[in-house]
């Protein structure tokens, strides 16, 4: 195991699957889908056990769904609050597959990195607390204390607590975030990278530099009001299915949908409703009024032109943007407008690569509505000009007075089911002062005030050998990172690598001189103490806290809640002698509660108020509020074009999802919207630059990226040509995200381009028959 390449490489099959192709489909959900959510279900969990799950997932007195962040209605349907990739999650959290100490003595890790992550995910839950010894390459158990004695004398043993990171993945809950991010702080260190700087770091930025708070400010509600809402850079159908059903709501009261990306997603076609007689026997409803397959990138001159040509209607007629609200509520218009002429309406229609029909089609519907929502996802994050394109979409926003009523707003999907929470109770590597001073007052220590490692610096720093002791609440830091041969080399420079997590993936066998990997509780498990029956709470992308309380029987009766790993690591490590009761408040989550009340901006009586569907985080945005901002105004901005530049034999390169996978996490082969089964080993091509270079369809290739004279190469690809921009191409994550340099990422947010990686096509022929 002292190679990282071979490590990483082992996970790529020897031979391909027998791939099938077939045309895209032109809708999602319907009875297909429903018929996969059963498959599935009944394959992990069993009849009964789907059945009963089901029924309880997102309901007010249930369990949050485990996949997206989406929101929640308040009368949740009976028939089933959820969707089909809501439901593999679930079977996939609760399978009956077991594997424990038996296992692990049997199986190398050297032998389990030969395996796919697919493969490796479908072993099953992990059962008991193990460690990997130095110079061992088995797994063996080990009990709860002795780890927790093992991580507090590793961590004591460093020189600086700035040696050790703590990172966090958006699935866990507001109580053990907020535990885990005040024992990084009480240790001494504000190292702790999350998820959301890999995905929507970005929005945060850019909605607090404009609007003032780095959320959306839309409630699920506000969807159905809209007479307009515009979809940019997301494929809602796979990775937000949910969000479907708010779109069918807005068509249906008499709104239109705009969809903004590359590829035209089947979710935002047609959608099937599968509550619905029209879903389930009809052909549903057309979702999107309008498709822009904008290329790679190239939102910020979509926008302009956009803006351009509603400028010129407003000149015309005075109603088209809200002057009263421009007037009021925001600064910048004469500046932005200056900027805006000196643009030609002729190039920016060339940069876009979309049809001037289809932009005239786009302005007609956006001229005289004023309830605009846009919602966005990583298509828009994941660029060198992440922020940038971001606040674009807010001038138009503003520019519209789409703020601060129904139906009106901005609606970042966050992917994973409590991201957002996570920030929200004090997850972040900078540092806020004020929090500080509440947790001074109401929790007796003082956070360090220096600023802590992002995922980017964590890689760098473990690289370096600057940090040694790296932890992870969650997640699959090797395979979600950038450039996966160096996120490799740098976990494998750690004195120990920690992974709490509930399934074994990649960075269980790319580790440090040590390792251990701690069992937790799924969402949809009972997590019980005493004879009680606990609940933990979350966020959802609309700024909505709620309660999540799991029914099934845990996987086994030696794994442990996150909260209580997190309070007892810190008991351990302090021995006792520190201003928090950590164990108290690791038993009994109530009391974390009343500690975030006190401590994280927003939080109130959530103990009483969460006790029937949740309550709202305060959002200044929809109160109109800017005085946070300077002279108290929304900020227009002046956003400069994308610099991607690629020369005649490259391509950009985007990273996406296939329909069964949910970020990192594979739960089969198949992309069924798109028409690929049984294989993910694809890049998506136009048809002509397959013919430019001389290609032929599922033809072998590899895939290279040149980035400071570094060259990294995404081996055996078949070609599947597709509608994409020509000189634009798709591929699944994690596979390509081998190409993408750690170190070129979004200005500001650091988040890494996925989105738009420059990429050269190097014939395999050779490789065909394999």
């Amino acid at each position: 195991m002292n190679d990282p390449k071979r490590d990483v490489a082992a996970g790529i099959p020897e031979k391909f699957s027998n791939i099938r192709l077939s045309k895209p489909m032109d809708y999602a959900a319907g009875k297909l889908a429903v018929a996969k959510t059963l498959q599935h279900g009944f394959m992990e969990m069993g009849v009964v056990k789907s059945f009963r799950a089901l029924f309880s997932m997102n309901q007010n007195d249930g369990f949050d769904c485990p996949s997206c962040a989406w929101g929640d209605p308040e009368h949740p349907s009976k028939i089933g609050e959820y969707c089909e990739n809501g439901a593999k999650a679930l079977a996939d959290e609760a399978t009956n597959s077991h594997i424990g100490a038996t296992f692990f003595k049997n199986n190398s890790v050297e032998e389990l990195a030969r395996l796919t992550d697919y493969e490796l995910n479908k072993l099953g839950r992990i059962t008991e607390p193990l460690v990997l010894r130095p110079g061992s390459v088995y797994y063996a158990p080990i009990s709860w204390q002795e780890a927790f004695e093992l991580m507090a004398a590793e961590l004591h043993k460093l020189p600086s607590p700035d040696e050790a990171i703590f990172y966090t993945s958006g699935r866990s809950s507001n109580e053990a975030a907020f535990l885990y991010g005040m024992f990084a702080r009480a240790f001494g260190t504000n190292n702790m990278p999350d998820c959301s700087n890999m995905c929507h770091e970005s929005s945060g930025v850019a909605l607090s530099e404009t609007l003032g708070i780095g959320k959306g400010s839309v409630k699920l509600e506000d969807l159905h009001e809209a007479e307009v809402i515009i979809v940019a850079g997301q494929n809602p159908g796979t990775n937000h299915p949910r969000m479907l059903t708010a779109l069918e709501k807005c068509k249906e009261n008499g709104g239109h949908v705009i969809s903004i990306n590359p590829l035209e997603e089947s979710g935002l076609v047609r959608f099937k409703n599968p509550q619905t007689i029209k879903g389930m026997l009809g052909n549903g409803e057309q979702i999107a009024d309008v498709h822009l397959p904008v290329r790679i990138n190239q939102d910020i001159p979509l926008l302009k032109l956009i803006i351009k040509k509603l400028a010129l209607l407003d000149q015309k007629s005075e109603q088209v943007f809200d002057h009263n609200f421009i007037e009021k509520y925001t600064q910048g218009y004469n500046d932005l407008m200056t900027d805006l002429a000196t643009y030609e309406e002729a190039d920016l229609l060339v940069k876009c690569g979309v049809e001037e029909e289809l932009i005239n089609q786009t302005v007609g519907l956006l001229a005289n509505k004023s309830k605009i929502i846009v919602c966005w996802a990583m298509g828009l994050t994941q660029h060198k000009n992440g922020v940038a394109n971001i606040r674009e979409y807010i001038n138009l926003i503003l520019l519209k007075g789409a703020l601060g009523k129904p139906g009106a707003g901005t609606c970042p999907v966050r992917g994973h089911s409590n991201v957002q929470g996570d920030r929200s109770v004090g997850i972040m590597h900078f540092v806020d002062k004020d929090l500080n001073k509440r947790i001074a007052e109401h929790l007796g220590f003082n956070a360090p005030e220096k600023e802590g490692f992002d995922v980017v610096k964590a890689m760098q720093a473990m690289h370096e050998g600057k940090a040694k002791i790296f932890m992870a609440l969650g997640g699959n830091f090797l395979m979600a990172a950038s450039d996966t041969e160096y996120t490799a080399d740098a976990l494998k420079r750690c004195d120990l690598t920690v992974q709490v997590s509930t399934k074994l993936n990649r960075s269980h066998l790319v580790t440090g001189k040590t390792a251990l990997i701690l069992p937790t509780f799924g969402r949809s498990e009972k997590d019980e103490k005493a004879g009680e029956l606990r609940y933990i709470t979350v966020e959802n992308s609309m700024g909505k806290v709620k309660k999540s309380r799991g029914l099934l029987k845990p996987a086994s009766n030696k794994i442990m809640s996150e909260p209580e790993i997190v309070a007892n690591l810190a008991h351990t490590y302090f021995k006792g002698n520190h201003p928090v009761d950590w164990i108290a408040m690791g038993d009994d989550y109530s009391l974390i509660r009343d500690k975030i009340d006190k401590v994280a901006k927003g939080f109130d009586s959530t103990e009483q108020r969460i006790k029937n569907s949740g309550y709202y985080l305060p959002n200044n945005v929809r109160n109109l509020d800017f005085s946070m901002l300077p002279n108290g105004k929304a900020q227009l901005t002046i956003n400069s074009l994308s610099e991607l530049r690629t020369k005649k034999d490259e391509f950009v390169l985007m990273t996406i999802r296939s329909h069964d996978q949910f970020n990192t996490t594979i739960y089969g082969l198949d992309d069924r919207y798109r028409g690929v089964y049984n294989e993910r080993r694809v890049v998506f091509m136009n048809p002509k630059d397959i013919k430019k270079l001389g290609l032929k369809d599922l033809e072998v290739v590899d895939m290279t990226s040149h980035y400071d004279n570094t060259k990294r190469t995404a081996k055996k690809f078949k070609i599947v040509p597709y509608a994409i921009p020509v000189g634009n191409l798709a591929a699944y994550y994690p596979e390509t995200n081998v190409l993408i340099p750690y170190n070129h990422f979004a200005d500001q947010s650091h988040t890494p381009i996925s989105k738009s990686v420059i990429v050269k096509i190097v014939g395999n022929r050779e490789l065909e028959t394999v």
